[in-house]
């Protein structure tokens, strides 16, 4: 813009600012939108900040005490924060540590049994008969990609699009007549009677399940790592500012 560039790197950083750390987790189809919306966005900032340096607005007193102040405010800020960093840096661990502690909390990383389902709900109980008669001939391939056709044509859940896709859950995040029956199905299975719950009435169809397990060391490693520096981070803080504070002149 006008000779100044506007990098990926750029654009990545907003839209990750934008979404909490979360662009990831966006719809595919939504990301190449908020993209572009985005780059509008740095494009024109570029624009309405080179007419304002062409105006002469960095120059006035306006613009400069305007900035002092934000800067007297951030300086603080943006100084402990490279503190930290630095001394969180400077925290190590041996393999042993970080083993041991594996070792003594295994209940941390315990994942329990979780299935993965599709479903398709309707109001009455005759409609729910009347799709898994259509269903019940079918197996394999055929009959999952039947009942993704017909999630998406009746299905009243918001998981309609996806040809009703809950994704995994893990057993209790369903309402409890949902949730006991699909815990007691097999991969590729469908309901042979309608499941009824308060939202209406259920037909389940179990795309996997997964046993409970436990997570292995080398998978957890780097978040057991991030929890012990913090933990000894936040004892070196407390020590460190008892000790600033000793030789301070502190005044009420």
């Amino acid at each position: 813009v006008n000779g100044t560039a506007i990098t990926q790197q750029d654009v990545d950083k907003e839209l990750m600012a934008a979404t909490q750390g979360r662009f990831n987790q966006v719809p595919a189809e939504k990301q190449s939108e908020f993209r572009k919306q985005v780059l509008e966005q740095l494009v024109a900032m570029e624009l309405i900040f080179g007419d304002a340096k062409s105006k002469g607005i960095l120059e006035t007193k306006e613009f400069k005490d305007k900035y002092q102040e934000i800067a007297k405010r951030i300086e603080k800020e943006i100084a402990t924060q490279v503190w930290q960093k630095q001394e969180l840096d400077k925290i190590k661990l041996t393999e042993k540590e970080l083993k041991d502690y594996y070792d003594a909390n295994k209940e941390e990383f315990v994942e329990n049994q979780s299935v993965n389902a599709r479903h398709i709900l309707v109001k009455e109980e005759a409609e729910a008969k009347s799709i898994i008669a259509e269903l019940k001939a079918l197996k394999g391939d055929a009959l999952k990609n039947k009942f993704i056709e017909i999630a998406k044509a009746k299905s009243t859940c918001t998981s309609a699009p996806s040809g009703g896709d809950l994704g995994y859950f893990a057993e209790g995040q369903m309402v409890p007549e949902f949730n006991d029956k699909a815990f007691s199905m097999k991969p590729k299975e469908m309901t042979m009677e309608p499941v009824k719950t308060q939202f209406g009435y259920h037909v389940i169809y179990i795309e996997d399940k997964k046993a409970k397990t436990t997570k292995g060391f080398p998978e957890v490693k780097s978040f057991i790592e991030q929890r012990l520096k913090m933990e000894k981070f936040k004892t070196f803080m407390q020590a460190r500012i008892q000790e600033l504070q000793k030789k301070a002149v502190i005044k009420k």
